[in-house]
């Protein structure tokens, strides 16, 4: 049996050099862990669209598609013109799996939620003629997540991603990650995770983990074990964490991190309330920055605007406020009400819902009516402090301020600096 994989994506010139983007610095681990998880048995072949194109003529049996909001009409698109040509289409992903009824107007059966149970459960069915409409599963053991079958150019990449843990109890009102992993923080073995980093030809990682604050203990025992691997990794992490636990810090840096990734969202303290991020406390962010550049690593704070507390002046403030705490880099987002969230049914029930149009739920355009701003007022101004904060003079300056710049730190700062802007450029920031 011949199986079709493919990672859906709109609109994006199919070239070497977004090639090179992606594999980069935006790896996905969805298409090799679907691959671990199908029977060698079967022929496999895999599509990430973000960079390859898709073949309607494609001779096999059976076609996989998973999907994100923004990437559904397209998803969409491909799932019903496989489906004219007589082939088996199932859908699956973070948008299917908060739609299912809605995906499945589109395919054969949706998977919901993980796959690593329902999806070789499907494949039997299929081969048997008994395909389900639909297949759900309760999340996965974590001893019977299979480390990623990594079967395109390793040695070309510049950072692989990797998973050392499941789930999120936190549940902040916009975020849909509970949806699909559920609430539960599962943790992978770690003889298991230093099995998988050792077999990985790249000298930087990626953790695709949603924190890895969330069970300091396991983290600290996963650190330990990392030392002398000679790897440098980034990560993500709670700011409530990381300001108070200076042996995490300190065994981070001996592990080879030299980036967290942290959700600062807004330097509001009630919008940090509305959006229910218990772990933030806004008096805490200068001081966790200066306590992680003290261990010799960078932060990249990642903010949202568009919340109901946002008003004209968030924009200069937060980008006063991120000069003024020296933060190496920053991510910047329209807020995007996800189908699956608090924050959707919220502004449904409120009627501030303002398209459906799946394919504008990418973290750029506006959506939804924003409570003291103008829609286009919220726009241009995220993607005027893009940017500002990624010009290349401030990108050097940045560089220039930092203490502890090396001339390894500052290629890499400019590398990251360097992906940002093109990855703004690719979503119209």
């Amino acid at each position: 049996m011949k199986i079709l994989l493919i990672l859906a994506h709109p609109g994006t010139k199919k070239s070497f050099f977004y090639e090179f983007i992606y594999t980069s610095f935006y790896p996905s681990l969805t298409l090799d862990q679907l691959s671990a998880i199908t029977p060698d048995k079967y022929e496999l072949e895999l599509i990430d669209e973000r960079y390859q194109n898709v073949d309607f003529d494609w001779n096999g049996d059976l076609v996989g598609i998973s999907c994100l909001t923004y990437s559904t009409p397209h998803a969409y698109h491909v799932a019903d013109e496989f489906r004219k040509r007589g082939k088996t289409v199932v859908l699956g992903g973070y948008h299917p799996t908060a739609l299912p009824e809605e995906a499945k107007q589109h395919a054969d059966s949706v998977v919901i939620g993980e796959a690593e149970i329902s999806w070789p459960q499907l494949l039997n069915d299929f081969e048997n003629k008994t395909l389900k409409p639909f297949y759900r599963s309760k999340p996965v053991d974590p001893n019977l997540i299979p480390s990623p079958k990594r079967m395109r150019k390793q040695n070309l990449l510049f950072t692989t991603p990797i998973q050392a843990t499941r789930g999120c109890p936190y549940g902040c009102k916009f975020c849909s990650i509970h949806k699909v992993e559920g609430s539960t923080l599962r943790m992978r073995p770690i003889h298991k995770v230093i099995g998988e980093i050792k077999s990985i030809k790249s000298k930087r990682l990626f953790f695709a983990d949603s924190s890895l604050t969330i069970n300091p203990k396991y983290t600290k025992a996963l650190f330990q074990e990392m030392k002398g691997l000679n790897k440098k990794f980034s990560c993500y992490g709670n700011i409530n964490i990381l300001q108070e636990d200076e042996e995490l810090l300190f065994l981070a840096r001996d592990a080879g991190c030299d980036l967290w990734l942290v959700g600062f969202e807004s330097i509001n303290s009630e919008t940090i309330k509305d959006v229910e991020k218990r772990t933030n406390k806004i008096e805490d962010y200068h001081s966790a920055i200066k306590k992680i550049k003290g261990h010799g690593m960078m932060t990249m704070g990642l903010f949202m605007f568009g919340f109901d507390a946002d008003a004209s002046g968030v924009f200069n403030s937060t980008l006063r406020t991120i000069y003024e705490w020296q933060l190496d880099r920053a991510g910047f987002a329209v807020v995007t009400p996800f189908p699956g969230t608090k924050l959707f049914d919220e502004l449904e029930s409120e009627d501030r819902i303002l398209t459906k149009d799946w394919n504008k739920y990418n973290l750029k355009n506006v959506v939804f009516k924003p409570r003291n701003i103008s829609e286009d007022e919220l726009y241009e101004n995220t993607k005027k402090l893009v940017k500002e904060f990624y010009s290349i003079p401030n990108s050097l300056k940045r560089s220039l301020k930092d203490k502890d710049i090396t001339l390894g730190r500052f290629l890499d700062r400019s590398i990251g600096d360097f992906s940002s802007r093109e990855f703004y450029k690719i979503f119209g920031l």
